[in-house]
């Protein structure tokens, strides 16, 4: 079996190209606009790259879309934090745009997005630090040559942002190896003698979970080396709606996937269901309710409409309907099989069967479940 490398500069066919790639005439067009002083190696000046996350027109009249949608002050504070010797950790519930956010972040600042690392249980320290070429090591002794950069010490070298995802998943002691590299900038390396040290222009954008905080906390020694950005869910069902609908055409543009015709309908419904069962009240405050184990994020929430148009392009008319959507809502929903079945079922007979406009829905809710 062959297996190709994609070696495109531009990631033209790659499933999910880098934001730097996908937005590169953005970019490119704050660039040109930006006469405001920029830190040291950073491509563009902090209000550019917040113009270039929260949108706005630039003075040729370029679009820059909005990346994020949520309060402007939040991405000021992240965006100033970067410019100074503090790193960022942006907490939240899942699907709030953390990562989303941290990719656009290290795309606009240093225009590059790939330095990072991925936190799991099973992140081993050298990804923090560095590892070793075992071949060279056995056949030369350390060197620099044997030495093998992780993310974080090539952002030291090069003046860049590394991005650490799911910080709290990560083991404690290799969480504590970002200690000396947050607080002194620098990164021994005792084998050779050496160490690393930061140059101007690096910094670190963290993302943490605010549900996983019990799997490994953070010492209070490294969070006192972040300044901490709480990413709140979607304030208003428009809002919510608004980043449901651009994110879903983006993702469809990427899959070829055609724009479904009255697609908003069905974003809104999928929307409303999740924010009532995830508020536990439905919209007119009426109806109390009980809510299901899940999360139900506005990222459950794109994947579920994404879903729906596949089905809707692929074996259905083109048209977005609420069966397209009903068993994905279903799947999002019931994480456990018997309290939350029950949670949907009392939601499905108590406020779906009785909205106005909800029929449809109500039996393709009824056909998902049996």
């Amino acid at each position: 079996m062959t297996v190709s490398v994609q070696t495109d500069a531009v990631g033209r066919d790659a499933l999910r190209p880098h934001a730097e790639h996908t937005f590169a005439a953005e970019l490119a067009a704050l660039a040109a606009a930006d006469d405001r002083p920029r830190p040291a190696r950073w491509k563009l000046s902090p209000w550019a790259v917040s113009t270039y996350l929260l949108g706005g027109t630039l003075p040729d009249g370029t679009l820059v879309t909005p990346k994020y949608v949520g309060p402007r002050r939040l991405v000021e504070v992240a965006v100033a934090t970067l410019a100074t010797d503090r790193a960022l950790l942006l907490l939240g519930v899942p699907g709030t745009a953390k990562t989303w956010v941290s990719e656009h972040l290290a795309a606009a600042v240093s225009g590059d997005s790939t330095l990072l690392v991925q936190g799991t249980a099973g992140t081993p320290e050298e990804a923090v630090r560095y590892g070793w070429n075992y071949a060279r090591l056995l056949a030369h002794g350390p060197s620099r040559e044997a030495l093998v950069p992780s993310p974080v010490m090539r952002a030291m070298a090069e003046g860049m942002t590394v991005r650490v995802e799911e910080l709290t998943r990560i083991p404690a002691d290799v969480q504590d190896a970002l200690i000396t590299i947050l607080s002194e900038k620098t990164l021994p390396v005792p084998e050779l003698a050496e160490e690393v040290q930061a140059v101007r222009g690096f910094n670190l954008v963290a993302t943490a979970n605010d549900r996983d905080r019990g799997v490994n906390e953070l010492s209070s020694a490294l969070r006192r080396r972040f300044n901490t950005v709480v990413l709140p869910l979607p304030a208003t069902p428009e809002a919510e709606v608004d980043i449901v609908s651009r994110r879903v055409a983006q993702i469809g543009h990427s899959l070829d996937l055609p724009p479904a015709p009255d697609g908003m309908a069905e974003i809104r419904r999928v929307v409303t269901v999740f924010r009532e069962l995830r508020d536990g009240v439905t919209t007119d405050g009426r109806t109390r309710l009980k809510s299901p184990s899940g999360t139900l994020s506005t990222a459950e929430a794109i994947s579920v409409v994404t879903g729906g148009l596949a089905l809707a392009a692929h074996f259905g008319d083109g048209v977005l309907r609420p069966g397209d959507v009903a068993a994905g809502i279903l799947g999002a929903v019931v994480r456990d099989p018997t309290a939350d079945r029950l949670v949907w079922q009392e939601y499905v007979e108590t406020v779906v069967r009785e909205r106005e406009g909800w029929k449809d829905f109500y039996r393709a809710c009824r056909e998902a479940a049996e």
